[in-house]
């Protein structure tokens, strides 16, 4: 075995030591590091192509987090037994790791770049999210490809009033924030949390504290850089073509700024392809065949500068927007719902030319997600998920399953809805919420925030509030001057700086994200960012509530019923029944779903009301345990000299003494019941080794109301199990409330 040098640097972060490693592991690797925090440990690895890809314009890096679950001594719950394709939990925290490494390579850089990261191990002290990014951010730090880093990365809490660094995941549960802070030694690059309606100043105050734990871990990366880091590749940016630029910008003159500056984006977009076409015959009229392509590159190339300067200078020059609006305003609203018939619950929300529809589901609490992944929880019981299809943006290509975008958004949308959703106890449905995006300019996962409150309160969620999602841009300059957008189109997005989407309630923050395109993002700017965005969220929640201000106070006829029943759970074997025999009989003839919790809870889930209550009445005879005074309409099932036994419930017999069949002396029991009659009995004792005593006589004598209106109902009285028909009765315990999988979106 060729020895092999291992460089170990280490620093205590949050009481526990964090470690970064490099030498033992993956050679071959441009650069390759193992970070542990605790017991979870990950290894990270990069490569890169050592020349650009050919006809490439976009900087090729792929990111790929690897759930491996023997990191958490588990084996893989499907067929194969062997890990497939990616969970969401690993989607997202690839998406995590991408975004803050992404903005810290050169421009024009063109070499195709690859990041790995592989769990080795995994324990519940600590999320992997932040170590992915570390250790991803020490491999590329390391290694000779160009790489303006390091990169820190940490998790925040909340709790009791205090921010708590690197919360175990236990904390988190009880944290009203889980957030998490990527950056560099002078700035911040990205933002991810999921909150409890934490305040403006909280969520800021939170963030900077992140930001100087990053600083450290920064500080710890640079010294495994000083002791092992490769000298980088020289790379040189294409130089432009400055005659070019101002021969095309001669020939446009004001043309650009005509074709962009209209509020429709598909006039725009026309307009603006028109003039692109125009520039490209002009100066590639006198081309060669064979230097065509590459000509016709230079001029797109130009162009597209010369349209993203006009854009952005339009903005810190005059204040202006391409579709005429002010730095605060927010584009037209309009908002409907109950417009799907059958579903559940549907919530209609358009803002300018972005337009999603969300439709609610509801279900019973068998039909939680189960996961198979590396995280603590094994289901959940409200998913958000989010589609963009290719005709909302006006384009035609082949439709495949989710994308990491569409996940990611479902994500934020999940998270950023999370903080008003019912206890479980309280509405104890599995909730599924799908955002079908219909036409998009632009903020469409904020779209889907607002379209999703909309539909669970149209569907009769009993959730706290409304919450709302605007989408904050910002436009800068080599000079220092900035300018940050309220609620920002698609062609901001795609020529800004940033993309800052904060959802929340009246009463504070839920869910943020923020994505930059630059070196970093100054907590100034943040603070201007989270002002404007709660600003114009209080403006959209106002218009929320004047279409729907609370939820519905009835579910909708076609959503199931669930009856809550307790009962004893000595007698959960008896309800399933060898092999669960028994409760499939009763799913059989009623039609019901039927949910049963080791603690004895029942939940009958229908939307027939008559199939309810016969499910009600087979679960409680089955698990009913009689008391004396208890009346039942029970069935002769054997005859003695001394009496008759008679079944009053599945599995229980009394007996009626002959002495207690009828008032008056009886000879024989014949002459009163015979094997199959149906009969009124009262409960009138219970030996220690439960053997039940029954009397027919004393309902007679004491012409019993209660007897006479038992008479051909069945079996009836007592209460062994306690019942709530409400649609909002209790349900599963507090600890299993619907939680989103990740931050990351």
């Amino acid at each position: 075995m060729t020895n092999r040098e291992v460089y170990t640097v280490s620093a205590e972060i949050a009481g526990r030591t964090l470690t970064l490693e490099s030498g033992k592991f993956a050679e071959q690797a441009d650069g390759a590091v193992t970070v542990r925090y605790g017991d979870t440990m990950l290894l990270a690895t990069v490569v890169a192509a050592r020349e650009p890809r050919e006809g490439t314009d976009f900087f090729p890096l792929t990111v790929d987090y690897e759930e491996k679950m023997y990191a958490a001594g588990k084996i893989p719950g499907n067929y194969f037994k062997r890990e497939g394709k990616p969970t969401n939990t690993a989607i997202l925290i690839s998406r995590l790791t991408d975004r803050p490494l992404r903005p810290l390579f050169p421009k024009g850089y063109c070499n195709e770049v690859q990041v790995i990261v592989t769990t080795f191990s995994v324990d519940t002290s600590c999320d992997p999210g932040a170590l992915a990014i570390i250790g991803a951010s020490a491999a590329l730090s390391i290694s000779p490809i160009p790489f303006a880093g390091p990169v820190g990365a940490v998790q925040m809490g909340h709790i009791n009033g205090s921010l708590v660094v690197n919360p175990s995941m236990a904390e988190i549960e009880t944290s009203n924030l889980d957030l998490l802070v990527a950056g560099t030694n002078e700035a911040v690059l990205m933002v991810e949390a999921g909150a409890n309606e934490l305040s403006e100043a909280d969520m800021l105050a939170a963030i900077q504290q992140g930001h100087a734990i990053c600083q450290q871990i920064v500080a710890l990366q640079l010294e495994l850089v000083a002791q092992c880091g490769k000298p980088k590749l020289p790379f040189e940016p294409p130089a432009s073509d400055t005659s070019l630029e101002e021969a095309v910008a001669s020939y446009i003159g004001g043309r650009l700024q005509a074709a962009i500056n209209d509020p429709d984006k598909m006039r725009r977009d026309e307009q603006t392809t028109l003039l692109r076409e125009d520039v490209l015959r002009h100066f590639t009229a006198d081309e060669p065949p064979e230097e065509l392509p590459a000509r016709q590159a230079a001029v797109g190339k130009v162009f597209d500068t010369l349209l993203k300067a006009e854009v952005r200078n339009a903005i810190l020059d005059r204040g202006e927007r391409v579709d005429g609006r002010t730095l605060t305003e927010i584009r037209p609203l309009s908002m409907e719902v109950g417009l799907i018939p059958r579903v559940h619950g549907s919530g209609l929300f358009s803002r300018g030319q972005t337009q999603v529809l969300t439709i609610t589901t509801l279900g019973s609490p068998s039909e939680e997600q189960r996961l198979d992944d590396l995280g603590t929880e094994t289901s959940k019981t409200y998913m958000h998920h989010y589609n963009f299809p290719p005709f909302c943006t006006g384009e035609a290509r082949r439709l495949s399953g989710p994308r990491r975008r569409d996940i990611g958004h479902g994500a934020l949308a999940e998270r950023s809805l999370y903080a008003v959703l019912p206890d479980a106890d309280e509405f104890p449905y599995t909730m599924r919420v799908v955002s079908e995006v219909l036409s998009s300019n632009g903020s469409s996962s904020m779209a889907s925030v607002c379209g999703s409150s909309l539909s669970l309160m149209d569907a009769g969620v009993p959730i706290k509030r409304h919450v709302a999602g605007i989408a904050m841009g910002l436009v800068t300059d080599d000079t220092g001057r900035w300018k940050v957008l309220t609620d920002i189109q698609g062609v901001e997005d795609a020529l800004g700086d940033m993309d800052f989407k904060v959802a929340g309630t009246s009463e504070g923050i839920t869910g943020l994200q923020l994505d930059i395109k630059t070196t970093g993002v100054t907590f100034e700017i943040m603070r201007v960012a989270f002002e404007q965005a709660h600003q114009a969220r209080l403006f959209i929640l106002a218009a929320m509530q004047a279409v729907l201000p609370a939820p519905r106070p009835e579910l909708s006829p076609y959503a199931p019923r669930i009856v809550t029943l307790q009962i004893p759970v000595d007698k959960i074997g008896a309800l399933i029944g060898p092999g669960g025999k028994t409760i499939r009989t009763i799913i059989d003839e009623t039609g019901a779903t039927i949910d049963v919790e080791p603690d004895g809870r029942v939940f009958i889930a229908t939307a027939n009301e008559s199939a309810a209550q016969r499910a009600v009445e087979m679960v409680e005879g089955l698990t009913r345990e009689p008391k004396v005074g208890d009346i039942f309409l029970g069935k002769v099932v054997r005859i003695m000299n001394y009496g008759a036994f008679v079944n009053i419930l599945p599995g229980k017999d009394g007996m009626v003494h002959i002495s207690e069949l009828a008032s008056g002396r009886v000879k024989t029991v014949e002459e009163v019941v015979q094997i199959g009659d149906d009969i009124n009995v009262i409960v009138t004792d219970i030996d220690p080794q439960g053997k039940i005593s029954l009397s027919r006589r004393a309902l007679l004598e004491g012409d019993s109301p209660s007897a006479r209106s038992s008479e051909g109902r069945g079996h009836s009285g007592g209460n062994g199990g306690k019942r709530d028909d409400s649609p909002r009765s209790s349900s599963r315990s507090g600890t299993d409330r619907p939680r989103p999988r990740r931050r990351e979106a």
